[in-house]
């Protein structure tokens, strides 16, 4: 039984990696940490099941249509999202950036909708793509909500990770940057999960009222220099505060 659990979870790890787009097998066990005997064979198996995909002519391996079957069941269970790809759509065309609905799951952000950059050269992280929250603009966004001992909370099960130069790194940091986000409404990450993209998010309330999601536009840092990121925090809070309007209506 043990056995069978640890298998699940493994394939579960590698669904959640190839969320983040199409990926050849060894950097697949590379990234899960797996053996690539033990990767393909899982593979193997959810490609009976519809849950992956073999791309023959690239030898990438990517997410099946069985796995968009499961995640529709989420989106018909959060009708939320209608309206939110709607301001997606809006925040994407007043910007020309991608812009992001994302929630925390995990510990993680995770996005569950977005609306791509028409520019040649986008920031984009594809839906079911996660960021460690601190590191994330929409989860500080997010977290800048909580009570204290939650942040506290947070930090504690799932640490720091630093990816770039700029990433946050201990307890200090992040609570005076959440005391920022609380007084000017807004948060960047800026190049902390990776280096040369910036992200401006605001927090969304939900349906029942709770902050429990965010919008974000994510650019290449070029295109978002520091002296643009307060034109563009407006834009993000105003969508941001409308679909919440909108939002509550639903409830």
């Amino acid at each position: 039984m043990q056995d069978s659990v640890r298998s699940v979870d493994r394939a579960l790890q590698v669904l959640e990696l190839l969320a983040g787009g199409p990926m050849r097998l060894s950097d697949l066990a590379r990234q899960a940490g797996l053996p690539v005997s033990t990767t393909h064979r899982l593979l193997v198996t959810m490609e009976q099941r519809g849950f992956v995909q073999a791309e023959p002519d690239s030898a990438m391996w990517a997410v099946g249509r069985q796995a968009f079957a499961v995640g529709a069941a989420f989106s018909s269970r959060h009708s939320f999202l209608a309206p939110a790809i709607l301001s997606l759509r809006r925040l994407r065309d007043a910007t020309r950036e991608t812009a992001n609905l994302g929630t925390i799951l995990s510990g993680e952000v995770s996005i569950v909708a977005q609306a791509e950059s028409r520019e040649i050269t986008r920031a984009i992280a594809a839906p079911g793509a996660r960021t460690p929250v601190v590191l994330s603009a929409m989860g500080k966004a997010i977290i800048a909500t909580w009570p204290e001992e939650a942040v506290d909370a947070l930090v504690e099960r799932h640490g720091f990770r630093a990816m770039t130069a700029r990433s946050i790194r201990d307890i200090d940091s992040l609570k005076a940057e959440l005391a920022i986000v609380r007084q000017r409404g807004f948060a960047v990450d800026d190049e902390e999960f990776v280096s040369g993209i910036r992200c401006v998010a605001a927090v969304v309330r939900d349906p029942t009222g709770e902050p429990n999601c965010a919008i974000s536009v994510s650019g290449q840092a070029a295109r978002l220099p520091e002296a643009k990121l307060p034109q563009v925090a407006a834009q993000v809070m105003e969508h941001a505060a409308d679909l919440s309007r909108r939002l509550q209506l639903l409830a």
